[in-house]
């Protein structure tokens, strides 16, 4: 009996070492939902400041701290835009009507990119709503994510399906073409049999890590076109699948949706988190494996054994439950323990970002960072591993910051098996990080008198309207079978080419 149980616990193992990383993602998720989230270690929410009051009746009753762990702020689009109607950048076309489709509609990052082409599109001429296709037979039709309930309160059709009803959905709706974002693969199948021109999006390598080409030049022979968020990424599934039209995979780098990032009072985030001069780095990333917050804790203690001043927060979500327990026992095994903050996900990041001296993010691959790119426009500078669009939005120049080496050295060598041996290992990038980490306290007065500059420049070079007009012209060509735009159209040069080395 013991022998066929472990047979059966190394099949499963097997199986689900097979799937690809956002399957891998969400099956964690669910996992740690049923009941494994319950007994892990409590994550720090948002009801006490990082530093000074412990009591919650002493903590501000509004903004970054509040008791719910909720976060207000300048994150909350106003719900009297009318998001659903078709603006004056589109009213000289036919609307066009696109139906998204994401896996997941809730605090990622792929969440947020899916919001933000949902309510930013119909100006560009694109009616929008959303399908959230799950795997749960608890799915009803009303959305249970963070995203889906915004959008659905700002008039945009949201809707939570599971295998069964999305086709009933989707022929109801009556979609010109699918926008796919991480989406299961009986989507395309309900897409094909309704005649559902159908575009796909790679939102960083972890998309095809593993892949099985054979099955996905079969897959790709029924894609109309594919969006990759940046070149690396489209050369990498290029090399595996040759087949695949080049001039068909397009290269759309994220954008920042200037709606919901405005800048927030830099004295009033800090007085609510109790810092006074302390220098504050700030982390926004899930706890899991792509994001190495485990590598970032012990680049940070580096820099921290002769900086007593710094403070580190990383707000996210504890994706993998197993993860985030090695990062906090690694936290509390370090001197610098009481200036490290583990943090829930921080639902008005703008705030955080605002109260922030530096950015850090030490991932072991991206696709297009939007929360690096978000803290740019702040004013912030950053500190980035080489993964996914670091090296395009910080290149040589140190007022936005520094770019490091990869956790693994080359990003082009990581993959799920790869990033496991290292993860909990020394990193070959550790004291370059602490050391770029170091640049920027040393001249924190400099880049505090450089905000207003940096945020200004990045609003340029990450600018909403290059992003939003590519997709739109992605999409009509797909529905109306007209050319795509090139990948090297001059409107990603501000955002793909500044900088790069």
């Amino acid at each position: 009996m013991h022998r066929v149980a472990a047979y059966a616990k190394d099949a499963v193992r097997r199986m689900v070492r097979s799937l690809p990383g956002p399957a891998r993602t969400r099956l964690r998720d669910a996992i740690a939902c049923s009941g494994r989230w319950r007994s892990a270690p409590m994550i720090e929410d948002w009801s006490q400041p990082l530093i000074g009051p412990q009591s919650r009746s002493e903590a501000p009753g509004n903004g970054l701290i509040k008791a719910t762990g909720a976060v207000t702020g300048p994150d909350v689009v106003s719900p009297t835009r009318s998001h659903g109607s078709i603006g004056s950048s589109g009213s000289d076309l036919p609307a066009l009507r696109c139906l998204l489709v994401t896996c997941a509609l809730d605090v990622g990052g792929l969440d947020e990119v899916v919001a933000f082409l949902a309510r930013r599109l119909p100006a560009r001429g694109v009616r929008t709503a959303v399908l959230h296709a799950t795997s749960s037979p608890a799915a009803n039709g009303e959305p249970r994510g963070r995203l889906g309930r915004m959008l659905q309160s700002q008039g945009i059709e949201v809707h939570e399906a599971d295998e069964s009803g999305v086709p009933r959905w989707i022929e109801r709706w009556r979609p010109d073409v699918i926008s796919a974002h991480h989406a299961p693969a009986w989507v395309l199948a309900a897409a094909r049999r309704l005649g559902v021109p159908y575009v796909d999006t790679f939102h960083g390598s972890h998309d095809i890590f593993g892949a099985d080409w054979q099955a996905e030049a079969a897959r790709g022979a029924n894609l109309s076109a594919i969006v990759s968020v940046c070149e690396l990424v489209r050369q990498q599934y290029l090399a595996g699948n040759p087949h695949f039209p080049a001039d068909r995979i397009v290269v759309i780098p994220n954008g920042v949706d200037d709606e919901r990032r405005s800048g927030g009072d830099r004295m009033a985030a800090r007085s609510r988190l109790g810092l006074t001069d302390e220098y504050l780095f700030v982390s926004l990333a899930r706890y899991c494996l792509q994001k190495n917050s485990y590598g970032l804790l012990s680049a940070f203690a580096e820099l921290a054994r002769n900086r007593p001043e710094v403070h580190l927060v990383i707000a996210g979500r504890p994706d993998d439950i197993r993860y985030y327990r090695q990062t906090l026992r690694l936290r509390d095994s370090l001197p610098c323990r009481e200036r490290i903050h583990l943090r829930d996900h921080a639902a008005a990041p703008a705030e955080l970002l605002a109260a922030a001296d530096g950015f850090v993010l030490d991932a072991f691959f991206e696709g297009s960072q939007l929360v690096s790119m978000e803290a740019l426009c702040m004013g912030v500078p950053v500190v980035l591993s080489e993964a996914g669009t670091a090296r395009e939005q910080v290149g040589d120049d140190p007022r936005r910051g520094y770019l490091v080496a990869n956790p693994l050295g080359d990003p082009l060598r990581v993959n799920w098996e790869s990033m496991g041996a290292a993860c909990y290992r020394p990193q070959v990038n550790r004291d370059a990080f602490a050391a770029a980490m170091e640049h920027l306290v040393v001249g924190r007065e400099d880049y505090l008198r450089d905000r207003e500059r940096l945020a200004a420049e990045s609003a340029v070079r990450f600018s909403p309207d290059v992003c939003l007009a590519r997709h739109a012209a992605v999409l009509r060509a797909v529905a109306t079978g007209a050319d795509l735009p090139s990948s090297d159209h001059a409107e990603t040069g501000s955002a793909s080419k500044t900088g790069a080395r």
